[in-house]
């Protein structure tokens, strides 16, 4: 299964006052795990920021000012996510401002009619009812590291909702124990080579691994509402 973590950034809230999107980040996961592809982009959005989008994101007009417009990069951009499943955290924001950018190309784009989508907001919502569930509040309780994060930025923010997002459907298939930057073909050729030779090597887990194990049964357990069985037995 392909998806692909997603985080824009805009020149303001609302979407029915024209503000528009000045930067695309996206992370892909093929199987529940990253393969180092990324699409990050700052956009010229031909308005300007509104003070609070500036104060949160650190982007300014000066910055966007020689950017791309974004109908110079749909085309890329939708390559980059056709058919997969998109991953956002309040979908609904990011979805309602890429419906709008695809709608102003001299050849409109339906985005609905070729992604599905995931929020993780509401999968938050749902799984701890009651509690703070932005991306800090997650990332805390998750234990995913967000220390770097003094400001949004769109592809920042989509690299730490996709530690989100494995860490709180832990379970659910892949458990996120391989190497995450290495390429998936890579990764299929390296297990067909291990099933087919002859040989059978025993590789005992160094100091290294054993202490990611630990950490991913901590992280498993703490998210778990029977508990992790493997530190239980």
């Amino acid at each position: 299964m392909r998806q692909i973590v997603l985080d824009t950034e805009t020149t303001g809230l609302e979407v029915n006052k024209g503000h528009r999107i000045v930067e695309i980040g996206c992370v892909e996961l093929l199987e529940r795990r990253p393969t180092g592809r990324e699409f990050h982009r700052y956009l010229n959005p031909q308005r300007a920021m509104d003070e609070g989008a500036t104060e949160v994101s650190g982007i300014t007009d000066d910055l966007l000012a020689d950017k791309p417009c974004f109908a110079d990069v749909a085309d890329e951009f939708l390559a980059f996510i056709d058919g997969a499943e998109l991953i956002a955290h309040n979908a609904s924001f990011d979805m309602g401002f890429l419906e709008a950018e695809f709608a102003r190309l001299h050849q409109p784009v339906r985005l609905a009619e070729r992604v599905s989508v995931l929020d993780t907001l509401l999968l938050a919502r749902e799984k701890y009812p009651g509690q703070k569930n932005n991306l800090d509040a997650l990332c805390k309780r998750l234990g995913v590291d967000n220390s770097h994060r003094h400001l949004h930025g769109a592809l920042l923010d989509a690299q730490l909702l996709a530690d989100v997002y494995l860490a709180m459907t832990a379970g659910q298939g892949d458990l996120g124990l391989g190497l995450h930057n290495e390429p998936a073909k890579e990764r299929v050729r390296a297990a067909v080579d291990t099933i087919i030779d002859a040989a059978v090597r025993v590789r005992r887990a160094d100091a290294a691994e054993l202490a990611a194990h630990a950490t991913r049964l901590a992280a498993i357990d703490k998210v778990s509402k029977e508990k992790c069985r493997w530190l239980r037995d």
